[in-house]
């Protein structure tokens, strides 16, 4: 019996963590926590509930995701994202994502090929929808339809740690696409374009020009 009990204090433990850190990352990605921000374990608690357990488990997750880092005094701050920051992301995402869907070009199957089509289709309704809608739970909603397409593009690499890099460094790179996109400064219709071009690239296994294409779209999704 306190086995079964102990198994479901856990459980709860960890949801309570899950839900504290999508709460945080969220807050995070659209700037109500800033850049550099220290995060001290009160004021959090105070905003968004939890224990001092579940809270320091909640910053040492989002730590290892690089969207908060530990300080020198044991203490906690939102990541910082100045330019430096932005370009750095981007030569991490373009080497990893680049490398993942030169293996998926390589390996992937048919299967392969009709999860990125359904990933293109997803984005293109995603991009319509918050085109009318952009609040916030639109916006959530269409940067994960972006991010499982570029998953679903480095799906097929045979690579988990590739994969697991790649989920990382597009996490840190949310906060600059969310920006653009409350800024009204991303292109649709050229999105549309590129990712027409990509599917047809995929198809026909041409790496060359499938690669050039994904190097476009990564460039100017993050606005460099």
């Amino acid at each position: 019996m306190s086995k079964l009990l102990f198994g479901g204090r856990k459980q709860v433990d960890d949801t309570v963590v899950e839900m504290l850190a999508s709460a945080i990352r969220r807050d995070i990605s659209f700037g109500v926590l800033r850049p550099d921000q220290k995060l001290k374990l009160t004021d959090l608690r105070q905003a968004y509930g939890g224990s001092n357990h579940s809270m320091r488990e909640t910053l040492r997750i989002l730590s290892s995701e690089g969207v908060v880092e530990a300080t020198n005094q044991r203490g906690f701050r939102v990541t910082s994202a100045t330019e430096d920051d932005l370009r750095d992301i981007l030569l991490v995402r373009l080497e990893v994502e680049k490398l993942g869907l030169k293996r998926s070009l390589e390996c992937g199957d048919v299967a392969w090929e009709s999860r990125v089509v359904a990933a293109l289709h997803s984005v293109s309704r995603a991009d319509a929808v918050v085109q009318e809608n952009p609040d916030d739970v639109t916006a959530l909603e269409w940067d994960e339809a972006c991010r499982d397409l570029s998953m679903t593009l480095i799906s097929a690499s045979g690579s988990p740690r590739l994969a697991s890099m790649a989920a990382q460094f597009y996490g840190q790179s949310r906060r600059f696409r969310l920006a653009l996109l409350r800024e009204g400064r991303i292109d649709f219709a050229a999105r549309s374009s590129r990712r027409a071009e990509l599917q047809d690239a995929i198809m026909e296994r041409d790496a060359d020009r499938a690669l050039g294409v994904l190097e476009d779209e990564i460039s100017t999704d993050l606005g460099v």
